[in-house]
């Protein structure tokens, strides 16, 4: 990705027409946009316009916005799968809207706000790589950093990490050590997630990401090394499950009360 030049990302799409005139900006998203692709990976770009894209081969995804989806377009270029994405600039206002402080200090429940695909589409405006319209880019990504963005994913991270850490407490005064260990390591995760969001590395939703967006973050709370032991279970001793439990759920804790959501 970092030899191809803007040139060559909008080559393909403009041979296949699939810029609109109406085109208000275009960009990589995903793990291209930040580096993080191999051989395998996708090509995901977003185009947003300013009238609804419809075509005889584009897919519709249903999103709880108005109008109610957002279309794309696949194609593949040498072996390579490239998909379109087509918002309408009211839609990516409409996301904007979900998460304003007014609604953050109205009391809602963070985890509720936003559906996956939004959470996602919205972080990735801050990470990526402007094709066209730079200036529309900068200027989404500054209210993005405005808004209660970064502090709702990151309640609802640690209020998952809460319900987790119950859940493995409970199990484990029931003797169900198994499921604690389980739920201990759920906990774990979201911990993590609601650590790296508060840094501005969002993607809770793709946990294949955790490690690399750790790295990214570079947390002073708790290092690589200590998080990864934790996630691979370097220290997890089958004979005495309930250390490892314990062990975690107080990482959890310490990360939690250090950490500032708002």
């Amino acid at each position: 990705m970092a030899e191809m030049t803007a040139r060559d990302w909008l080559a393909p799409l403009y041979e296949r027409n699939l810029i609109p005139d109406r085109t208000v900006a275009a960009f990589v998203v995903g793990s291209a946009a930040r580096g993080w692709d191999n051989a395998r990976s996708d090509f995901d770009i977003y185009v947003v316009t300013t009238e609804p894209w419809q075509t005889e081969s584009s897919g519709s995804i249903l999103m709880p916005l108005d109008p109610p989806r957002v279309c794309s377009e696949l194609f593949y270029l040498d072996d390579r799968r490239w998909e379109v994405t087509y918002w309408l600039e009211s839609q990516i206002d409409q996301m904007l809207a979900k998460v304003s402080w007014v609604v953050y200090d109205s009391g809602v429940i963070a985890g509720e706000v936003l559906s996956p695909r939004e959470e996602t589409s919205l972080a990735r405006i801050g990470h990526c790589h402007p094709l066209l319209g730079e200036a529309w880019i900068a200027a989404k990504d500054e209210e993005l950093k405005r808004s209660a963005f970064r502090s709702f994913v990151t309640a609802r991270s640690f209020g998952l990490a809460d319900d987790a850490t119950e859940d493995a407490l409970g199990q484990l005064e029931s003797g169900h050590l198994e499921s604690a260990v389980l739920s201990g390591h759920r906990a774990l995760g979201h911990a993590v997630d609601g650590l790296l969001e508060s840094a501005g590395e969002f993607g809770s939703h793709m946990p294949k990401w955790r490690p690399v967006r750790f790295r990214a973050a570079a947390p002073e709370i708790l290092s690589f090394e200590d998080y990864w032991a934790l996630e691979t279970m370097r220290d997890y001793d089958p004979a005495d499950p309930r250390a490892w439990v314990h062990q975690v759920l107080t990482v959890c804790q310490d990360i939690a009360v250090q950490v500032e959501i708002s």
